[in-house]
């Protein structure tokens, strides 16, 4: 009997030895019950390593900038530059521009960004104005949003999303992030916080307040809202005696509030302005001539920025401007038929990809595990490898995996994109090896019932797993 039970321990102990990562990782507490894809496979090989439902659909949060990163930089190029065109409407004469001056968008995120510069730029547009001559403008600056379709709202964002910050209305014409940052008072616990000023100030924007004062210590605050309304419905809560807190907001008008702050530089500059600043969603069809162009940075820093910080913004615009590629006006159908259509002829096949935005926002968004292990494996192929690389974040290292396999032997040797909204955590990327080869693996997880750290660290434990066995 005594040797029948070391017998029966010996071959439980052998069978739980051989689990192989996949099987343990599947099988823990903070993934059993989640919908889950999994795709490992050696670079150079293309050996498949791991695949777990990885045909699955699965709701892709921000690794969806991926597929919209990388279309953008085989469509354009690393070096690539986004214009924007000050142009105007009838003839300047002996100083006097007699017609309206427009700001044409064209789909660039950066103008007056907090990490472009701000608004110097506008410096650059009044002396590109003053070196024309024009010393008075009888009409108006005009902000010029209609290489986009008027629709700046996406439809499937959900509505707790809509006017925060980090999902703001989608003009041609960007400005100042599309953010507002609105500085409340914090008091007592119970109390209401208030509104003291915003940065920028923006003409007739109003708010119906709402947000507490409670004993979080965290912004728990909601801005909500409609592009080009202008009243924002203030809720949730922010920690009580905390002094002055901040929270984010989208802009209602970035088109308009540009034609306004460039209205304001002129006059100062020393240039009339006869009429109140104004925007268009559809073009006036009036004859305009070209008067300078501006240009935004490199397109492989706007991936970098996109894919380092996980940028919404920015990741819609470029995938509103893949839709140039159908036709202007730039549409949402027509960015996500276009993205399929690319990769399809490019042999990655993503045809049964649901695709709704560029940025993994709206929840009916679906790729699978294979799908991002395919467009990966290509890119690693690709003239624009170098770019894309090089803007995905490292872990333990930088962006959005900084804290993620640090102080382990992985920190540094995982370079991936992450899409993390509740009861779902995303990484899709690449794995160094020791012998200079590279693993690209995609693991999302979705609907778990676990905390966004406990699936962190599965996922982490699963590919520290993967390693191991692999290196």
């Amino acid at each position: 009997m005594r040797k029948r039970l070391i017998y029966i321990y010996l071959l439980f102990s052998t069978m739980v030895s051989a689990e192989t990562p996949l099987e343990r990782f599947v099988a823990s507490s903070a993934i059993r019950f989640a919908n889950v894809g999994v795709s490992v496979r050696r670079l150079s090989t293309g050996e498949e390593i791991d695949a777990y439902r990885s045909d699955n659909l699965i709701p892709p949060a921000s690794t969806m900038k991926l597929f919209t990163t990388a279309t953008s930089l085989e469509l354009m190029g690393a070096d690539y530059k986004i214009p924007t065109y000050l142009k105007y409407s009838g003839q300047i004469k002996d100083g006097v521009l007699q017609g309206n001056l427009y700001i044409e968008g064209q789909g660039d995120p950066t103008l007056g960004g907090k990490d472009w510069g701000g608004d110097a730029f506008l410096t650059q547009w009044v002396k590109a104005l003053q070196k024309a001559g024009i010393h008075r403008i009888e009409g108006r600056v005009i902000g010029d949003g209609s290489y986009y379709d008027g629709d700046a709202l996406n439809p499937g964002w959900v509505y707790e999303d809509i006017g925060n910050y980090y999902a703001p209305g989608i003009f041609a014409l960007a400005y100042l992030d599309n953010t507002v940052n609105i500085q409340l008072k914090s008091a007592e616990v119970g109390s209401v916080a208030h509104v003291i000023r915003t940065f920028p100030t923006i003409p007739g924007l109003t708010y119906e307040n709402h947000i507490r004062c409670t004993e979080i210590d965290y912004d728990g605050a909601y801005v909500h809202g409609l592009p080009y309304q202008y009243c924002r419905y203030l809720t949730g809560s922010i920690p009580s005696n905390h002094g002055v807190f901040g929270v984010r907001g989208d802009i209602p008008n970035p088109p308009l509030l540009l034609a306004q702050h460039l209205t304001a530089r002129l006059r100062v500059s020393g240039i009339e302005v006869r009429d109140s600043a104004s925007y268009l969603t559809e073009t006036d069809r009036k004859q305009r001539t070209l008067l300078y162009t501006h240009y935004s940075p490199t397109l492989a820093s706007i991936v970098e920025q996109t894919n380092l910080h996980s940028v919404n913004l920015n990741a819609e615009m470029l995938f509103r401007n893949l839709a140039a590629q159908r036709r202007v006006p730039c549409t949402i159908h027509n960015a996500a038929d276009y993205v399929k259509q690319f990769w399809h002829n490019h042999g990655v096949d993503i045809f049964t990809a649901q695709i709704l935005d560029g940025c993994g926002l709206a929840p009916q968004n679906g790729v699978s595990a294979n799908q991002f292990v395919n467009l990966l494996t290509y890119m690693a192929r690709s003239k624009n490898y170098t770019a894309f690389m090089q803007s995905l974040p490292t872990s333990g290292k930088t962006g959005t995996l900084k804290a993620v396999l640090a102080k382990t032997e992985l920190e540094g040797k995982v370079h991936a994109k992450s899409g993390t909204i509740k009861g779902t955590r995303n990484y899709a990327g690449y794995m160094d090896l020791p012998n200079g080869d590279k693993l690209v693996f995609a693991v999302l997880v979705n609907n778990s019932n676990a905390t966004s750290q406990q699936i962190k660290r599965a996922i982490e434990q699963y590919l520290l797993d993967v390693y191991r066995r692999n290196k």
